[in-house]
């Protein structure tokens, strides 16, 4: 089964090859999306305390039937929560909303510089895992000077980096970057939040036919190719399914470097550059 298909972090856990993503996947109809992709097969389940999703995520995994220990559950810390005390207390408020004693994976939201408290979270994080809240902790769009920044005043290597990667965006300073630090690099928006000129370029389109595959299964396998962990948000069964199946073909060297030029200068979805982006603040 493709859920046997994981990533080992750098402390030691693991985490499925694919995610869930949860933007604001909320209510009865959340629940029920979310309940179609575990029926799929998903057990990685991505959410944020902003996603206004955590109460579904949770409930979806109660209504399964499957026990704990069968999902990787992932949240994130807000920025208006930064500072050490606040964080501890909204780690513990997601674990309330969740209903769930302990989180796989808890990730800082985004840096927010211009507030230059990332550190003071990331040490919050750090307390969260000794106190057994979370298992893994990481970082969410950060780049390289706030990765070495948290790196260098607490000696704690993030396990995860989760970014905006998707062909107009891939990022291949960053992943390296990761890579050195040996974190493992998710990515948010794999498929450019369904840009129909991005999905539809002809690059893809061509290796769609020549695999047989739809234009989002090779951009997924193109990231998984990368050693990057896709989190994908679907709300059709029939998408989400297909979204899992990629683990039976290859892209060559040629493919994959055809898919690396359809890069762009002003690739990012929304224009929300870590330097300077605000979060939901």
């Amino acid at each position: 089964m493709w859920q046997e298909e994981r990533y080992e972090l750098n402390d030691g856990h693991f985490l499925p090859k694919i995610g869930l993503g949860t933007f604001q996947v909320r209510g009865a109809q959340g629940v029920n999306q979310i309940l179609n992709a575990i029926q799929s097969g998903y057990r990685l389940i991505d959410t944020s305390t902003n996603y206004d999703s955590e109460g579904a995520v949770g409930e979806a995994i109660r209504q399964s039937d499957l026990p704990r220990s069968a999902f990787y559950v992932t949240t994130k810390l807000p920025g208006q929560y930064h500072h050490f005390d606040d964080a501890l207390k909204i780690i513990e408020e997601s674990l309330l909303r969740l209903r769930l004693d302990y989180l796989d994976l808890y990730l800082i939201h985004w840096p927010l510089p211009k507030r230059d408290n990332y550190i003071e979270a990331w040490q919050a994080l750090i307390e969260a895992k000794k106190r057994g809240l979370v298992r893994s902790i990481g970082v969410s769009n950060f780049e390289k000077a706030h990765l070495d920044k948290i790196i260098k005043a607490t000696g704690v290597v993030p396990a995860v980096n989760q970014n905006e990667i998707h062909p107009y965006w891939p990022q291949k300073d960053l992943v390296a970057i990761n890579q050195k630090y040996n974190i493992l690099t998710e990515a948010w928006s794999p498929l450019g939040r369904g840009n129909q000129a991005e999905l539809s370029e002809a690059t893809i389109k061509i290796l769609a036919e020549k695999y047989n595959k739809n234009n989002g299964q090779i951009i997924i396998k193109w990231l998984l190719q990368r050693g990057i962990l896709p989190v994908v948000k679907s709300a059709s069964p029939q998408n989400q399914r297909a979204n899992l199946n990629v683990f039976d073909f290859q892209l060559t060297s040629d493919d994959m470097k055809q898919l690396d030029q359809l890069g762009r200068a002003d690739g990012r979805v929304d224009n929300q550059d870590p330097k300077t982006y605000e979060e939901f603040v």
